[in-house]
């Protein structure tokens, strides 16, 4: 990799968390953990490039980046799904219970004369 490649690399990444930065930050906080719960599922990609990286990686430091990333992208996958289950269990119908009547029977008991 020539410095070139790395100068690009590197303003790709400033200006993807600039980007990132500025888009999450316009999202009305009702709205940003639906939003980041369905998301994080996203973060599938990182495990599948950890996967590239730890094929192709030929140093010790390699593999450590490769395992961090997939360790990273694997919690946040299976994060994103829990919240989504857990905001989803909110929606759903309760169980209809048993109402009692308003005016119960009481019991008419005889008067001793």
């Amino acid at each position: 990799m020539n410095n070139l490649d790395l100068l690009t690399a590197i303003t790709v990444f400033v200006l993807s968390v600039l980007v990132g930065v500025e888009v999450i930050s316009k999202v009305p906080a009702t709205l940003h953990t639906p939003l980041m719960s369905g998301s994080n599922s996203v973060h599938g990609i990182v495990v599948i490039g950890a996967m590239l990286i730890a094929a192709e990686s030929h140093t010790w430091l390699g593999h450590v980046l490769a395992f961090v990333a997939m360790a990273f992208g694997a919690m946040n996958v299976v994060g994103g799904y829990v919240v989504t289950d857990r905001m989803l269990e909110m929606f759903k119908a309760r169980p209809a219970t048993e109402k009692k009547p308003i005016t119960e029977e009481v019991p008419i008991t005889e008067k001793k004369a």
